[in-house]
């Protein structure tokens, strides 16, 4: 990374994370109150009405970089969000 603002981010993010997890118990459970323990099915996306409110709770508590397609992102990569098409091998 050379961009300094994102280096700086990250480690201001990473705290943010643990006062989150100290906050809920874990970081899962601060997702939880957004998503409930359901799997949502959707295809074709890159944000969410879920992945909006994150990233705008995260941004508040003083997160950057945080936007919601990212945010939607990584709640693809930890299997909240299944956005395989009824056609793929991994649906």
């Amino acid at each position: 990374i050379r961009n300094r603002l994102k280096i700086n981010a990250s480690i201001n993010n990473s705290k943010i994370f643990k006062e989150i997890s100290k906050e809920y118990g874990s970081f899962y459970n601060y997702l939880k109150q957004f998503t409930g323990e359901d799997i949502i099915y959707e295809s074709d996306k890159v944000t969410s009405e879920i992945s909006d409110a994150i990233s705008v709770d995260l941004k508040k508590r003083g997160m950057k970089f945080v936007g919601p397609t990212i945010i939607y992102s990584y709640l693809e990569a930890i299997g909240i969000i299944d956005n395989h098409q009824q056609d793929c091998f991994k649906f």
